[in-house]
């Protein structure tokens, strides 16, 4: 009997730590969590509302500001928003803009059709397809990224945009491959936030859905994150910017977020360049448009191949002592 009233106080008293454990938690404040708007075509289908549990306000309406009108980052709680293109490192969007891991916005415009070397290390290569529309008003041509080819060990990774005449914000323009097989999007990324995959042959490769179509968090665990989110160009960019957009081609592409984790001293590319600890910015950052130029030095043969002139894959490089832990703060880190 004496053994019996044991387990049943003992089964009180632990009732009462988790009752207490379950108070404690639901007075503490949840973190915030960061939500993707994808605009689209209609004014309604900018907002989303948020709340916070723990107050009894209202919930709050958010919407994408007029400089980001393809794609806004929400905060909940408070429905605060970024524009994903606005001051994090690592971040390329529209007309090649990068923002470089010292800070400093600049352009790279490459050529159409072409091959660029994005970032370049010991154990990462990242190259870029550009597309592009020429002006014939302008002595270059107006440029946007619509893939990746990540090389890491014996593997290849393939993002990007799918061509599309028409855009539809409820398709899904998201293409992908892995070691020369397309991937079928539809099937093995099924259109819901947290859908993700990994292949057998290589599972610190993960991609999964930040939004039901077209945003995708592309992640080799320790190595790097990739944010990329397809969007069109519109017309009405077009027709402020003097695009030149068809009916049969609505230029979609990519807009990316990078971070990355473990680069060496001696990584080199476009962005890669910015993170070596000897990198000085000879851009002039008070310009409306600053411009790296140097496209021969990062052009590769194909969107796989690692022979720009800077390329540093392969090299042995990577020497005890010279890892350089990047840890970049960007609202795209707590994402779902």
């Amino acid at each position: 009997m004496a053994s019996r009233a044991f387990v049943l106080v003992l089964a009180a008293l632990l009732a009462l730590c988790a009752a207490a454990v379950s108070v404690a938690a639901q007075q503490r404040p949840l973190p915030p969590k960061y939500r993707i708007i994808n605009p689209g075509k209609y004014k309604r289908d900018q907002q989303m509302t948020c709340d916070d549990p723990n107050d009894n306000k209202a919930k709050c309406l958010a919407k994408c500001e007029k400089r980001c009108p393809n794609q806004c980052v929400v905060l909940c709680p408070g429905c605060k928003t970024f524009c994903m293109c606005d001051f994090y490192p690592g971040v390329s969007c529209g007309d090649p803009r990068f923002t470089g891991a010292d800070g400093n916005n600049f352009y790279f415009h490459g050529k159409k059709d072409k091959d660029f070397c994005i970032v370049s290390d010991a154990g990462l290569h990242i190259n870029a397809h550009f597309i592009g529309k020429r002006n014939p008003a302008m002595s270059r041509d107006f440029t946007w990224i619509q893939a990746l080819g990540i090389r890491f060990a014996h593997h290849h990774f393939y993002v990007g945009a799918a061509k599309t005449p028409k855009w539809d914000a409820a398709a899904d323009h998201l293409a992908l491959g892995f070691d020369d097989e397309d991937l079928d999007v539809a099937s093995q990324l099924p259109r819901f936030v947290g859908a993700r995959w990994s292949p057998p042959t290589a599972p610190a490769l993960s991609v999964t859905r930040t939004a039901r179509v077209n945003t995708v968090v592309v992640e080799l665990r320790g190595v790097f994150r990739i944010v990329a989110n397809v969007v069109p160009i519109t017309a009405e960019d077009s027709r402020i910017h003097n695009y030149g957009v068809t009916d049969d081609d609505s230029l979609a592409h990519l807009d990316l977020g990078f971070k990355f984790y473990d680069l060496t001293d001696d990584v080199h590319g476009v962005l890669g360049q910015t993170y070596r600890p000897d990198y000085v910015n000879r851009l002039n950052v008070t310009s409306k448009m600053p411009v790296m130029g140097g496209a021969p030095d990062y052009l590769s043969s194909d969107l796989f191949s690692t022979d720009c002139a800077v390329a540093r894959f392969g090299g042995g490089r990577h020497q005890a002592g010279t890892t350089t832990a990047v840890n970049i703060a960007m609202v795209t880190d707590d994402m779902e």
